[in-house]
């Protein structure tokens, strides 16, 4: 393909998501054939099956069946024991899947594919309420039980490597090349194979409806980071997942790989920062001007952040990598501090007036959007409910901040805060702690089990 020659035809398609009868138009029209219908998995990666768009309309009011192990696997999709909600014991049985009206969209880059994403259920009807989407759901609701909706922004950063996937995984992960070699950070004049898959991606994003503020190379050699516009928050989770599996259908069109680890390469962090308010109707309850005292709700879900998060970080740091990204003068927060238009605090207040809001920097590449942000508003309801002491602002160097607390030094640490933990169970439940619980055992062992190259390199030789 020349990289003059457009990504796809615009075509007919609407831009946005599409409704369950439009979707049928296009579907009796033969312009769309396939549909991928997906349940988002512990890692948010859509997991499911490529249906006949004629059989799936046929079906669309009715509940398919999936595996009920998609929702208890690690990263390489191994069949775990251990969990509640399915194993050897049980059988690894099915469970139930509904299409969600709201959630299907076209994909204009694949012509003739949509993406629909579904809930899990349980076999009596009740929702399954370890699936990620649904977690998010609970505390979304529980939210606008106490007067509030939340609106979102989501900024992430990846790294693009040179070369596919496949080639990486024959050259044993050495070797790798970056799709460029030096910070680009704000840079509006790119290498060539760079600037075409940014003009790409940008417009497969668009025709599918994803709401993209920005697209911008970051500080790290082949770093690329990606905006996406406030909005809804499921609305926001939803085109995220579609957004990935766009990224890497058009980076492997092109012979690139791009990487979503928390701490891709020693000394390099790639993070998801959540942009965040509650509104009401009222308006935006976050409403602030500098040099005025801090709306009570935007304190108390400060506090409830700062109280909460440490206990929750296996939502929104899930790997054994996730916490090599947390080092000093990173960017990355060591510490939960707060502070105004402070990048290296963990929950930094930027914007004024209506568009106030609570960045939270805590989250890696590696999270699950629908997980982060379950542990981001459970941690507010605790502080709209609880009442946890707001601490000062951090008005110096966040990394220096002794007197707050450190952020988890690895998985195993943030497990001791997570298991059992009296705000865990009040917020989440009995059942979700228990699930990743096991899932964070679970990665935990695995690393523990296996031998780096990096070990190998100290140690050959030496040891």
């Amino acid at each position: 393909m020349s990289h003059d020659e457009p990504l796809t035809e615009p075509g007919p398609w609407p831009a946005g998501t599409v409704s369950p009868a439009v979707l049928r138009e296009y579907v009796e029209r033969g312009e769309i054939t396939t549909v991928r219908f997906a349940v988002p998995d512990m890692q948010g990666r859509p997991k499911g099956k490529m249906l006949s768009a004629p059989v799936f309309v046929e079906r669309m009011n009715s509940e398919g069946e999936m595996c009920a192990y998609v929702l208890a696997t690690d990263i390489n999709m191994t069949p775990l024991d251990g969990f509640d909600l399915t194993g050897w014991q049980q059988g690894y049985g099915d469970l139930g899947v509904k299409a969600d009206p709201a959630s299907m969209r076209l994909l204009p880059h694949q012509p003739g594919t949509a993406l629909v994403i579904g809930e899990a259920f349980h076999h009596n009807g009740t929702p399954v309420e370890v699936a990620p989407r649904r977690m998010l759901r609970t505390q979304l609701e529980r939210l606008v039980d106490i007067g509030y909706h939340v609106a979102v922004g989501t900024e992430v950063e990846f790294l693009l490597y040179q070369g596919s996937p496949q080639d990486a995984h024959e050259a044993g992960y050495q070797g790798l090349r970056l799709a460029w070699a030096h910070n680009l950070d704000y840079a509006l004049q790119h290498p060539p194979e760079a600037a075409d898959f940014f003009h790409h991606l940008h417009e497969a994003l668009c025709h599918a409806g994803i709401p993209v503020e920005a697209i911008k190379t970051e500080g790290a050699a082949g770093q690329v980071e990606v905006t996406f516009v406030y909005g809804d928050v499921m609305a926001a989770c939803d085109a995220y997942t579609a957004f990935r599996l766009i990224v890497q259908d058009i980076a492997e069109r092109r012979g690139m790989t791009p990487v979503f680890m928390a701490a891709p390469s020693t000394g390099v962090g790639s993070g998801m920062h959540l942009h965040l308010s509650l509104w009401s109707a009222h308006g935006n309850a976050f409403t602030y001007h500098r040099g005025e005292d801090l709306p009570p709700v935007m304190e108390r879900a400060i506090a409830g952040l700062l109280s909460g998060m440490p206990h929750l970080a296996p939502l929104y740091a899930p790997t054994t990598n996730s916490y090599k990204r947390y080092a000093p003068h990173t960017f990355a927060p060591t510490r939960y501090t707060w502070g105004f238009d402070n990048r290296g605090c963990a929950i930094r207040i930027t914007g004024v007036g209506e568009n106030a809001h609570l960045e939270i920097r805590l989250p890696g590449a590696d999270a699950n959007l629908y997980l982060a942000l379950t542990a981001a508003c459970a941690a507010i309801i605790h502080g709209i409910q609880d009442h946890p002491d707001l601490p000062p602002p951090c008005e110096g160097d966040p990394y220096t901040a002794t007197d707050a607390a450190p952020v988890p030094v690895d998985l195993s640490q943030a497990l001791v805060g997570f298991d059992g933990h009296k705000i865990v169970h009040d917020v989440l439940g009995e059942t979700v702690m228990r699930h990743y619980t096991r899932a964070a055992q679970a990665e935990i062992a695995w690393q523990r089990a296996h031998v780096t190259d990096v070990e190998r390199a100290r140690g050959l030789g030496r040891a």
